[in-house]
């Protein structure tokens, strides 16, 4: 009696895995994803991605119901489920079998088709407002952002005025790396000798998780940078109170060097001719660690919060 009971009152994983999922999604839909849009490009991303999954489920959820219900229609005691051994073919079941996930395919295609020609990362957005112009440049491990028109830039934090749209020019002084700002929407890659583009903007003030989403090496983990949307009057104080060395050859030079959990800095002076000669690949490769790891597996020794 009591190991039928116990039997009974256990929950299998699949359910406890459903009520776990379900108790957290308030939680994850106010995360760092695009699911907590704060931007028209993240609230198209989270469409196509809501709209897929309800396509999908079209074949998961009739699959789940049909295999319950074939093993409760063939259970052992129904003496009115038919035995068919030689059962081979049946047109109606192949049409039924095959033209669901055709007409999923069509459905996902479309969405998809559409979805990447309106949120084309080079296509501007409509607004009235001339874009603000960045220029992203990915090293290692650390993100540098430049206002050619403020002749600013800044190390490990994006700042932005909200309702404005965002012109970004993106490349990377090193390896393979990926743009990310998963509230903004719309991940692209940061390539060394080639400029990628990407427009974006941010609807209300926050503070958002930005990222590299390609591994990149050791520092990858500290590849993060917060990006920071202000209203307009705060944007034009942030950018008018800027202090720090110019950004020249000397100062990319050290840019160049890996280091690891960079705290944020700015500079003031920008040599706006230095992202075409990054991406141009007109400047000498970095100069890589001073010291790294002394022997097979031992210990990583890379500098953290350098410069």
């Amino acid at each position: 009696m009591k190991s039928s009971i116990s039997r009974s009152a256990r929950v299998s994983p699949a359910v406890l895995l459903w009520a776990l999922s379900i108790s957290f999604a308030p939680d994850f839909a106010q995360a760092d994803s695009i699911l907590a849009p704060a931007g028209p490009i993240a609230a198209g991303n989270r469409i196509i991605l809501l709209d897929a999954l309800v396509i999908m489920l079209a074949i998961v959820v009739p699959t789940m119901i049909a295999t319950l219900a074939f093993a409760w229609w063939y259970r052992d005691s129904n003496t009115r489920a038919v035995y068919r051994p030689g059962f081979t073919y049946s047109g109606k079941l192949e049409l039924l079998v095959w033209s669901i996930p055709t007409l999923v395919i069509f459905f996902l295609g479309g969405v998809i088709w559409i979805g990447s020609h309106k949120l084309d990362p080079f296509l501007p957005l409509p607004s009235k407002m001339k874009p603000l112009e960045i220029d992203v440049i990915s090293f290692d491990w650390k993100w540098l952002f430049i206002y050619p028109d403020q002749r600013i830039a800044s190390v490990n934090r994006l700042v932005i005025p909200v309702g404005r749209p965002l012109h970004f020019r993106i490349t990377s002084a090193s390896v393979f790396n990926a743009f990310f700002v998963p509230r903004l929407g719309s991940m692209i890659y940061a390539m060394n000798g080639m400029v990628t583009q990407l427009n974006l903007q941010a609807d209300r003030p926050g503070t958002y998780l930005g990222l590299s989403t390609m591994f990149s090496g050791d520092g990858f983990p500290d590849m993060k940078f917060d990006s920071v949307a202000v209203s307009a009057t705060q944007f034009a104080r942030w950018t008018a109170g800027v202090k720090g060395a110019p950004l020249d050859l000397g100062a990319v030079s050290r840019l160049l060097r890996q280091s690891r959990g960079v705290v944020p800095y700015t500079y003031r002076g920008v040599d706006t001719a230095l992202f075409d000669a990054i991406a141009a690949r007109k400047l000498p490769p970095g100069e890589g660690p001073a010291t790294g790891r002394s022997r097979p597996g031992g210990p990583n020794v890379m500098p953290r919060g350098g410069r």
